[in-house]
């Protein structure tokens, strides 16, 4: 061989190994992995991704529309502890009207935190990992749902306090809890059930957003029409018991 000959073999060789070092810098070799057939480990992480952030996004822009908690039985927030006893004792008799209407403007300020939802739903699902992925594509029909609640629940619940509070005060509700008790002779309570309004608003709130994900993740299972991305569906246009 040459000198130009092993000149150019070795030179051929190193920008073989340069390009080799790249792609493993940029891909790790453990997202290429086969998860199921041809679907890898680093798809199936960008699948549930791509899901959870489709339906956490159209669960909250549905719940963000006008009398969206209050008009639907599923996720419509009672009144909380002695405040729902006192409105259930006093509704046969027709004196609950200032209670309803608590009720109603509670329900009225969920709708106001769910843009802020949406975005700390898009915040937490970044966080999810290929193990959690690999777990939550071979799960059930609500399994990313049920993982994302799990994971970002009680830091969710603390984040969406002040916005919920700031709702509860632009739609009125506070006032209403005070002519209300007042009316019914509870005015003592009025500061200690104004923190429990908050906490009971913001969590029910959070049960209405988990109810319509969990929904709109079985509909992107079950549906190849609601799969509106090339990775949804590769990752979730497949038999189950592949």
């Amino acid at each position: 061989m040459t000198l130009y000959a092993v000149f150019m073999q070795n030179r051929f060789t190193r920008r073989a190994f340069l390009a080799l070092l790249a792609t493993s810098v940029t891909t790790p070799a453990f997202a290429q992995q086969p998860l199921l057939d041809s679907l890898t480990q680093g798809d199936a992480r960008a699948g549930i991704r791509d899901a959870l952030g489709l339906a956490s996004l159209n669960a909250t822009t549905r719940l963000a529309q006008p009398n969206a908690f209050w008009s639907n039985g599923r996720v419509r927030i009672p009144l909380p502890g002695v405040l729902g006893q006192t409105q259930r004792t006093l509704a046969p008799m027709r004196m609950s009207g200032p209670l309803d209407e608590l009720q109603e403007s509670l329900n009225h300020a969920a709708e106001r935190t769910m843009p802020e939802a949406g975005r700390l739903f898009s915040s937490a699902i970044r966080s999810v990992t290929i193990a959690d992925a690999i777990e939550i594509v071979r799960g059930g029909n609500d399994s990313a749902t049920r993982y994302l609640r799990g994971r970002t629940e009680t830091r969710l619940t603390s984040l969406l306090k002040p916005p919920m509070t700031d709702a509860l005060t632009q739609s009125g509700a506070f006032t209403l809890l005070r002519t209300g008790l007042r009316e019914v002779g509870l005015a003592s309570m009025t500061r200690d059930l104004r923190g429990e309004i908050i906490d009971f608003a913001t969590s029910k709130a959070l049960d209405g957003c988990f109810y319509f994900i969990a929904e709109e993740e079985r509909a992107i299972r079950r549906d190849p029409w609601r799969r509106t991305t090339d990775i949804l569906r590769r990752v979730f246009g497949r038999d189950p018991g592949e």
